[in-house]
């Protein structure tokens, strides 16, 4: 009888452990809001480059969560990275928003920051933001640094 009562109390506590585990796992890979949360809206937004974002990444204005990319294209016709993005209906944009791929940190992952404009008319389901700055690609600054120290040293040694 004891040694029943004592694998139940064990059986409780790996199963505490494993839910603990799986809420952890949800909360790391952004997943934490599936089927519950609010209501969105999508809006879409075109960028040159698009860096390390990916799907589920969150959308910011003023370093508050205000959405999540839903999904990323790439445009045959403007031959550019089209990124939508689903933010709650409680946030309202103006229509001349600007969107810029941002980094948390040094070599953080990236999201969408949105900075709002003065324009009094609002951004509605389905409308495209405008105004878009890509992500700034490590490689190409290092390259460019690198470019610019060369072309100063130039060929003259004295």
């Amino acid at each position: 009888m004891q040694r029943s009562t004592l694998d139940l109390w064990v059986g409780l506590f790996v199963m505490g452990g494993i839910g603990a585990l799986l809420v952890l796992a949800m909360k790391v890979g952004n997943m934490s809001s599936i089927g519950g949360g609010s209501e969105t809206y999508a809006l879409t937004a075109n960028f040159d480059n698009i860096g390390g974002l990916k799907p589920r990444a969150p959308v910011k204005s003023s370093g508050v969560v205000v959405g999540r990319v839903s999904g990323i294209t790439f445009d045959n016709e403007k031959f550019n990275a089209r990124v939508t993005l689903n933010i709650e209906k409680t946030y309202k944009f103006p229509k001349d928003t600007s969107a810029s791929i941002l980094t948390s940190g040094l070599l953080g992952e990236q999201y969408v920051g949105l900075e709002g404009g003065g324009d009094p008319v609002n951004l509605n389901a389905g409308d495209r933001i405008k105004q878009t700055q890509s992500a700034v690609v490590l490689e190409k600054l290092i390259g460019q640094f690198l470019y610019s120290k060369a072309s100063e040293g130039g060929g003259d040694k004295k």
